[in-house]
C-alpha cells in the first residue's frame, strides 16, 4: 500500500507579489526552496494563514536570496502581498517507509530568508 505524506515545509512566508495576468503556479526563492527540499513544477499546497484560502499549483524557481513568494496567475486571487502562507508538499510513499520518514521544515524570518 503507498499512502500520501508530509513532505515539506515552507512555514508563515510573506507574499511579496501577486501577478494575475500570467500562466499559473507560485514563484518561490530557490534558497527556500532548496532548504525546503521542494524542486521545480513540484505540486505544492498553499494555505493563506490571513484569509483561510487553500490551493494547490506548482512551484516555479526564483531568484535565489530574494525573499521572493509571487502568487501568479488565478491564485493571485487568492492572496494580498503581505499575506502569511505555509507552502506544504506532500510524497507518495510506501506505508513501512512512510512510518519512519521525517519531513523537512523550514522556519523563514519576517523577510522570507533562512533562519
Amino acid at each position: 500500500m503507498w499512502i500520501e505524506v508530509f513532505k515539506s515545509k515552507i512555514h508563515r512566508v510573506r507574499v511579496t507579489q501577486a501577478e494575475l495576468h500570467y500562466v499559473g503556479s507560485i514563484t518561490i526563492d530557490e534558497a527556500l526552496m532548496e532548504a525546503a527540499n521542494i524542486i521545480e513544477g513540484e505540486k505544492v499546497q498553499i494555505v493563506n494563514i490571513n484569509n483561510g484560502e487553500r490551493l494547490e499549483t506548482y512551484v516555479i524557481r526564483g531568484e535565489r536570496n530574494s525573499g521572493v513568494i509571487c502568487l501568479n496567475g488565478p491564485a493571485a486571487r487568492k492572496v494580498q502581498v503581505g499575506d502569511i502562507i505555509i507552502i506544504i508538499a506532500y510524497a507518495l510513499m510506501p506505508f513501512e517507509e512512510a512510518k519512519k520518514f521525517k519531513p523537512t521544515m523550514i522556519f523563514p524570518d519576517e523577510n522570507n530568508r533562512i533562519v
